[in-house]
């Protein structure tokens, strides 16, 4: 049954199935793998991200991906995004992928949210700058709470999946070779007795890629 998981998640990474609102992030998660160093070593990660930055924007460019903000708008931000208000039903988030050694990571986070957690799928609709710092702007429904969310529930409901909590917040799925963290009371809201995981931190592992 792991092994089905995997290979269906593989399948959602490298584009081959499709999930909520993947096409576009797929696009451009294959577009920055085919250029992307073989070794799979890099020394200079940070020379690395802003080259693929680079990259990025030109097909940004040619696809004609860049959009406008309206920032006065602005709900909230933490370390690694900003929040605006879209309508009554929607928010944009601004990301730059701080937390990412790559666009690629960054982008296949969005993927494995998307796969795990639909009802609060990211839809990736353009990218900005702001500052000389590229953003990617996702979309996303928006959730009113009706109550605080109990983090011994989120727990629990991620140990059904397989995911062990090896610290805090953070999470590890040894069998898919999958890390998730960042999980507080912030990123995972309770409406109606019902867990929204809004804001996640996926990483891949090495494992991952081992069937």
């Amino acid at each position: 049954m792991k092994n089905h998981l995997k290979n269906e998640l593989h399948n959602v990474i490298s584009g081959k199935s499709q999930v909520s609102f993947g096409t576009v992030i797929q696009s451009i998660a294959s577009y920055l793998s085919n250029g992307a160093q073989t070794s799979s070593i890099v020394e200079d990660e940070k020379h690395y991200k802003k080259q693929e930055t680079k990259r990025l924007e030109d097909y940004i460019f040619e696809k004609k991906l860049w959009i406008n903000i309206d920032l006065s708008q602005y709900v909230s931000e933490g370390a690694e995004q900003k929040v605006y208000l879209k309508d009554a039903e929607n928010v944009l988030k601004l990301n730059d992928a701080i937390y990412y050694n790559s666009w690629k990571d960054y982008l296949y986070n969005l993927l494995l949210h998307n796969y795990f957690f639909p009802d609060t799928a990211y839809n990736l609709i353009g990218f900005t700058k702001d500052n000389d710092v590229l953003y990617a702007v996702v979309q996303q429904s928006y959730v009113s709470i009706t109550a605080n969310t109990d983090l011994k529930q989120v727990k629990a409901f991620l140990t059904l999946n397989g995911f062990e909590n090896n610290r805090n917040n953070d999470y590890y799925n040894p069998e898919l070779g999958i890390i998730l963290e960042d999980l507080h009371d912030e990123n995972v809201l309770t409406r109606n007795d019902v867990l929204y995981f809004i804001d996640t931190v996926f990483y891949i592992t090495d494992t991952f890629w081992v069937n």
